[in-house]
């Protein structure tokens, strides 16, 4: 089920009422909060509810098995299951025909051709996310920084809670089971917050990612077609396209689960204007950068072993951040550009070099962005063909009939954007966070709001539905 769908238009007021029925019965809210979000995944494909089940119960077990073992041994032991057991799955599903498909080609460069080794898999939805969440929770059990519940039915809430199943944000057991385990209190302000949230959350999506998309996608069916500046803007509205996208999906799951009592961490706190790459690891993404940092990047020995030592920890974490993405070599070099840059980043700060340009620190906007925007080639690209062909094209600097393609469609497209930009740019100035920005909207405010988003949405109205990230 998607959040911009109709049938989640009729399914979550149904859930939100009930639930808040049921407001002096905690047991049976989490009951219901367990079922609907079985159902909101079911609606995709009802068979890959048993590895969300699987999954929920080993890592139920495990936990409870890692906090009473008396020896480190025996703990490793629980730790390692549910390593195995999370990861298999997630590498059956998600890797197993990419590294077929690379030992297939790696052999016929040997002039040697194997058979077919590649299966028909289709990838679950949301493994990814919930994969890396039920992770976290063996992981802090395991270094004692989180006590196990004994609740079954709060664990599965908490790994499969509808509002960020399938994209995120990966919430920490330490935050979300928490909330799951004690009464909720219907806020007034956070009814409030939520409503903003989702609203623009469906803006960001509806209007601008989906519009966007229309060109976004034409030019990149075939660079090969195209000029430098026609590729160069399709790759600009790209990095907008996949932010606006997710960071509006992050939005509805944010006040999704701030109508039903529960508040979730900011995933996405504007990107775009970050002077580092540093920085926009710290703003992009929230809950994914700083579990590849807790739970990867420390646990390889992050900077605690010499200088060297910290380089390849960052390049091993962003390029496993970067398959993290996808079975496919496109995410490899663009996990790998960003470690890269920054590895460079951090040894520029050791020997204080940036400290000698603080009268230029403006530049860092454009800069970042600048990367930011290269790297998004390979990651929107098919393949690395198609990724190299890009790149060849627009430092061709090939700049005549600018903007090839439908005139309407990059009108449009400009036309959304500049209302995000304008937005974003106000939060930015202002200092305002998204997630509180609506909890002193009065009602007539909220009601002026909701008007004119909807008017908007079905002004730019896109029959585009899916998100980005659920291919991820």
């Amino acid at each position: 089920m998607l959040f911009n769908s109709f049938e989640f238009l009729i399914f979550f007021p149904i859930v939100f009422t009930i639930y808040w029925v049921l407001n002096k019965d905690l047991t049976k809210q989490n009951l219901l909060l367990l079922l609907s979000s079985y159902i909101f995944y079911a609606w995709w494909d009802w068979r890959f509810l048993s590895l969300i089940i699987i999954s929920s119960f080993i890592d139920f077990r495990a936990g409870i098995k890692i906090f009473a073992s008396k020896t480190k041994r025996e703990r490793k032991k629980w730790l390692i299951v549910s390593l195995v057991a999370n990861l298999g799955f997630l590498s059956i599903f998600k890797y197993y025909n990419f590294f077929a498909e690379s030992f297939s080609d790696l052999m016929n460069r040997f002039g040697w051709q194997p058979n077919d080794l590649t299966l028909n898999i289709i990838l679950p939805v949301g493994i990814s996310f919930y994969t890396f969440q039920t992770l976290s929770y063996s992981i802090d059990i395991y270094r004692k920084q989180f006590k196990p519940t004994y609740n079954v039915v709060s664990f599965f809430t908490y790994v499969s809670f509808f509002p960020q199943l399938v994209a995120g944000p990966i919430e920490r057991a330490s935050n979300l089971l928490p909330q799951i385990e004690k009464k909720r209190i219907f806020k007034k302000e956070w009814f409030n917050a939520g409503v903003i949230q989702i609203l623009i959350g469906l803006f960001r999506k509806i209007v601008i990612a989906d519009n966007i998309a229309g060109y976004v996608d034409t030019i990149y069916a075939d660079v090969s077609l195209y000029n430098s500046s026609t590729i160069l803007l399709a790759t600009v509205l790209y990095a907008f396209q996949i932010y606006f996208d997710f960071a509006g999906y992050s939005d509805i799951a944010i006040g999704t689960a701030k109508l039903l009592g529960f508040k979730f961490n900011q995933n996405f706190n504007l990107p775009y204007f970050s002077k580092s790459l540093t920085e926009f690891w710290r703003k992009w993404h929230i809950s994914l950068s700083f579990w590849l940092r807790d739970y990867l990047y420390i646990s390889l020995g992050g900077n605690r072993k010499g200088i060297k030592i910290t380089y390849r920890n960052l390049m091993l974490t962003m390029l496993l951040g970067g398959l993290w993405h996808g079975a496919n070599w496109t995410f490899l070099f663009w996990g790998g550009i960003h470690g890269v840059v920054l590895s460079l980043e951090k040894f520029l700060k050791s020997i204080r070099f940036s400290n000698k340009f603080k009268t230029v620190d403006f530049l860092g906007y454009p800069l970042t962005f600048g990367i930011v925007i290269f790297s998004w080639i390979f990651f929107r690209s098919q393949d690395l063909n198609s990724a190299f062909v890009a790149i060849k094209k627009i430092f061709q600097f090939n700049f005549s009939a600018p903007f090839i393609g439908d005139i309407n469609l990059i009108t449009n497209s400009i036309l959304v954007l500049s209302i995000g930009l304008i937005f974003d740019l106000y939060l930015f100035n202002k200092n305002l966070s998204l997630e509180n920005l609506g909890a002193k909207f009065s009602l007539l405010k909220i009601v002026i709001v909701s008007c004119i988003v909807i008017m908007l949405i079905n002004l730019f109205y896109s029959s585009s539905n899916n998100f980005i990230y659920f291919q991820f």
